[in-house]
């Protein structure tokens, strides 16, 4: 561990100001803007990063649009108080608060923090993990929110015996991209639900078999599965219910626009919670958590070359809305990154 005495917020030669994202109310793409604001100044416990590469992930979308309704309640009426988007990020940092002991100024790091679509950001230290030798700024930036999520839901699962049969709702997006991999190296069977335009790509992720969400729309015809994972379908659990084997279990991650304008996904992830005492099947569910250890961990993984993040586009800060467009409109194969320099 290297001891490292706390640098100057504004170090002699830094930039006095920074490019950043930023939403200037609730809605689609078009309240985004590109502006030039002061750098954030380093605070006690955290680490100020220059930023390399952000990659937006559902929620992401969700703050924009201010969706579900209950989150305003804590990030504005009307507008986001914190006006810059994007959580997670990789990059270096640039400089150290009071009380960081395990960082130093130079270490290339990825990790969340509100505001990062940002050329700088300040992250609490604790959220925060060194990003290892050839593991480029791209592929870590999708690791701690969407690789996290993915490794947290199926810690949700349980262990998972070889041969277990998976199936992961939602496999061609980004949090669905990591699960399929995940599962696949810990023995399980993964069939992969997505739309037709991605079966090829859930398939070299390494799923034995990809179902048409549009053409075989009813659970009961998807086959029986030790595990069901659903990041994006949004129906019913009862209704989900209907593909498991008797003794399965149902992880519930989330999804878009169910549950009524206040709680949508929430409301699934609360009656889980609420139904699991009641029936035979083992229900549950994710609210990512983020945390260090698990970054750390989803890095080692590819740096090792036993996970790949699945990269579907780098776009530059100049195109961050048409990026973001796809982003809400789930056309992206697995994760998307927007560059900063």
């Amino acid at each position: 561990m290297t001891e490292t005495q706390p640098t100057p917020s504004a170090p002699v030669g830094a930039a006095a100001t920074m490019r950043a994202v930023v939403q200037h109310a609730y809605g689609e793409t078009e309240v985004l803007d590109t502006v030039t604001l002061p750098l954030p100044a380093v605070r006690p416990g955290a680490v100020r990063v220059r930023v390399e590469a952000v990659s937006p992930d559902a929620g992401t979308v969700h703050l924009m649009r201010g969706r579900p309704l209950m989150i305003r309640a804590v990030l504005g009426r009307r507008r986001p108080r914190q006006p810059i988007i994007g959580l997670a990020f990789a990059g270096v940092v640039e400089s150290i608060g009071e009380g960081v002991r395990d960082l130093a100024v130079s270490d290339r790091v990825a990790g969340t923090a509100p505001a990062a679509m940002a050329e700088y950001v300040v992250a609490r230290a604790d959220r925060v993990a060194r990003i290892p030798n050839g593991v480029t700024m791209a592929q870590a930036a999708t690791l701690p929110v969407s690789g996290g999520t993915a490794l947290q839901a199926l810690r949700a699962a349980g262990e998972l015996r070889p041969g277990a049969r998976v199936l992961v709702i939602g496999a061609g997006g980004g949090v669905g991209s990591f699960l399929t991999q995940l599962a696949v190296a810990r023995g399980a069977r993964v069939t992969g639900l997505a739309s037709a335009s991605k079966a090829a790509f859930v398939r070299s992720l390494g799923a034995e078999r990809v179902i048409d969400h549009r053409a075989v729309r009813e659970p009961a015809d998807w086959g029986r599965y030790d595990v069901v994972i659903d990041t994006a379908d949004g129906r019913a659990l009862h209704v989900l219910r209907r593909a498991l084997t008797p003794r399965g279990t149902l992880v519930i991650v989330g999804a878009d626009h169910v549950g009524g304008p206040v709680l949508e996904g929430f409301d699934r992830q609360l009656r889980a919670l609420l139904l699991n005492p009641w029936v035979r099947h083992r229900v549950t569910s994710v609210a990512q958590r983020e945390n260090a250890a698990d970054i750390a961990a989803l890095l080692a993984e590819v740096a090792a070359g036993r996970l790949a993040p699945a990269v579907d586009e780098v776009a530059p800060l100049a195109e961050v809305v048409p990026a973001m467009q796809r982003l809400a409109a789930r056309t992206v194969r697995g994760k998307l990154v927007v560059a900063l320099r």
